[in-house]
């Protein structure tokens, strides 16, 4: 399955306000390599595990997979991932017929706060919210696999 999927930086905490739906997630890599990452993911009870190829050219469209697994094999497959495992707080909030998930990020990543937004397209229009900052799709210094190794209290 292709994700075409934009990252904000987001300007204010004026989000969360506005978010009916937030949880705990702690997400590590497998593997970090760009052309393909292996992500294992901890949210709320539910384990995940998911591959991404490589983002096009305009970073916003990749390949993804993501199958659910049990949450024992999610916690134990944390333990086999690279060291740098990502802590942060999701909040979903609606804007018209799209959904941002913004994350509040923790640890090493505090102060940090990204959201992202999936489309049926990549020039599909979406409402953008007073918080909602400057864009950095195609940055991969602001992808969870990149922020895994290289914090944000570390630039």
């Amino acid at each position: 399955m292709i994700e075409i999927e934009r990252k904000f930086l987001v300007t204010s905490n004026d989000f969360i306000n506005e978010s009916k739906v937030h949880f705990e997630i702690a997400q590590g890599y497998i593997s970090t390599n760009p052309d393909r990452t292996v992500r294992i993911r901890v949210k709320g009870d539910n384990g995940y595990l998911t591959i991404k190829g490589k983002g096009n050219e305009s970073g916003m469209s990749r390949f993804e997979w993501e199958k659910e697994i049990s949450l024992e094999d999610a916690k134990n497959l944390l333990q086999l991932c690279e060291i740098g495992v990502i802590h942060k707080t999701r909040y979903n909030i609606n804007k018209g017929k799209h959904t941002f998930e913004v994350d509040v990020f923790h640890g090493e990543n505090d102060k940090l706060i990204i959201a992202e937004i999936e489309l049926q397209n990549e020039q599909e229009f979406f409402e953008k919210p007073k918080w909602l900052g400057e864009e950095v799709t195609n940055n991969e210094k602001y992808y969870n696999a990149f922020l895994s190794q290289n914090p944000f209290k570390k630039w």
